[in-house]
């Protein structure tokens, strides 16, 4: 008994993790994660960053040293012997606080470079929130449309039964004749009519049996009127249905073009499943306009893209400034010296020690910039562009907030169309049941709950778009904010 249990526990555990790994496979967040992970313009974007991190060590490095050599092809007499050769080393060094502004402005346009890998991968995660609600829009709609086939169901199976009872509706068929019954009162006197003169032997006169002649014929009349209309009620019903399944087979095909659709966003096969959720909900969300205008100067990648950029020339600038004092470089000179033969003559018997041996030389070097003019002009240079910058902080952010305003106002008219086709699918249901019932006892004619039922429908696509454009709404609202 224990051991089964704790298999019983066991299979409770795995199939529970299956469940969640299912659900985690297969939700929207899990969707975003691969979509970034696979998708090629998010992948270049996070190149192009990592290829901007390279230049960071490249601006802080110092320039390459230079070595001179150089042989004479016939040594040269000095006093102390003949010079073979010559070599020079010199290392050239920047102004203090060049090398680290450098660094600083490539450090910036990195950063840049990571702000616009940003803004692409939140431009993908929006086309995939878009794709996403666009899907569960046409799934609500595909069981909107499912809901109201099977009430044409029912509406088909009542005019079924009218048409093979013989009923029809009471009071439609206009210009009918009275039935008999409502004469009786008129024939409890047929023994005193019979004593009238021109009565025949049945009782009646021949004007009276011509009238119930032609009683008996609108009777048959009106039978065969109401067969006719059963029957009609039941081909416009059918008529619906065929149109109905018309509509749901284009949905069907809408949502597989869809799926394709998303599974580019992922670089996925086209044939990859997307399972979908059964019902679309509206997103809860709280508009709060100083919160968010926070958030957008803090987090919005185009705002950091032009933010970086500024910091950049004001790096560069810096750089410039300092570019203008000298460069200075340190070196050594080696000369290679070859000995004198002791045939050479000798000026100085004192310069025997010195015959024939190298020389090493220290050396520095200072660069002049006397040119000031291509100095000005780059630091000129600049300053503008940072000022340039500025301003198009400014617009950008004045952009942002008119968009984030607009939003606002899609975002409030879109919850009143919600609000308002909830109410209407509501009332129109109600609307239904009740001219469903006038039909069921011939107040009503077909058309009419045919009417409401198409009214309903419609309600609820338009609630269903509604919702999509609201949840839409907020999908670029969070990609403004960038959260």
């Amino acid at each position: 008994m224990r051991i089964v249990i704790i298999y019983l526990v066991l299979i409770f555990m795995v199939s529970g993790w299956n469940i969640a790994a299912y659900g985690q496979v297969d939700s929207l967040s899990r969707y975003l994660e691969i979509a970034g992970q696979n998708n090629p313009a998010v992948k270049a974007a996070f190149h192009t960053y990592e290829a901007a991190l390279q230049k960071i060590p490249q601006m802080g490095a110092l320039e390459d040293p230079r070595l001179d050599m150089g042989f004479f092809l016939q040594p040269m007499e000095i006093v102390s012997g003949r010079q073979i050769a010559q070599i020079q080393l010199m290392q050239m060094f920047p102004w203090f606080g060049v090398r680290k502004a450098a660094r600083t402005e490539a450090q910036h346009m990195a950063q840049m470079a990571f702000e616009a890998f940003r803004e692409t991968r939140d431009n993908l995660y929006l086309e995939v929130y878009t794709q996403w609600y666009i899907l569960c829009g046409l799934v609500q709609k595909q069981n909107n449309n499912d809901e109201n086939k099977k009430l044409l169901y029912q509406l088909e199976t009542l005019a079924l039964q009218r048409f093979s009872s013989g009923t029809g509706y009471k009071g439609t068929v206009s210009g009918a004749p009275e039935p008999v019954s409502k004469n009786a009162p008129a024939m409890n006197n047929m023994s005193n009519m019979n004593s009238m003169p021109g009565m025949n032997k049945t009782g009646g006169s021949p004007a009276n049996s011509n009238s119930q002649s032609n009683n008996q014929g609108g009777s048959m009349g009106m039978d065969m009127n109401n067969t006719a209309s059963g029957m009609s009620e039941v081909l416009r019903i059918q008529m619906e249905k065929v149109e109905l399944e018309s509509n749901i087979e284009s949905v069907r095909s809408e949502i597989a073009a869809g799926k394709i659709r998303f599974n580019a966003l992922l670089n996925r096969p086209p044939e990859s499943e997307v399972v979908l959720p059964d019902e679309l909900s509206q997103i809860p969300f709280s508009f709060d306009i100083e919160a968010i205008l926070s958030m957008i100067t803090e987090q919005n990648p185009m705002l950091g893209m032009v933010r970086e950029e500024t910091l950049a020339y004001a790096a560069r600038l810096e750089m410039e400034k300092k570019m203008a004092y000298p460069m200075f470089g340190i070196g050594l000179q080696y000369m290679l010296i070859e000995k004198k033969t002791e045939n050479s003559h000798e000026a100085d018997g004192s310069m025997k020690n010195m015959n024939g041996k190298d020389m090493l030389m220290p050396m520095v070097s200072v660069s002049i910039p006397i040119y000031r003019n291509k100095y000005k002009a780059a630091q000129k240079e600049n300053v503008l562009l940072q000022q340039a910058g500025e301003e198009k902080y400014a617009d950008t952010f004045n952009r942002l907030r008119a968009e984030l305003y607009q939003f606002k106002f899609q975002l409030d008219d879109a919850e009143r169309k919600i609000m308002l086709y909830r109410q209407q699918t509501a009332l129109i249901r109600s609307i239904y049941e009740l001219k469903l019932s006038e039909f069921l006892t011939g107040k009503s004619d077909l058309g009419a709950v045919i009417q409401i039922q198409r009214q309903l429908l419609d309600y609820q696509l338009k609630e269903s778009d509604a919702t999509v454009d609201y949840n839409t709404l907020v999908a670029n609202i969070m990609k403004v904010i960038s959260n």
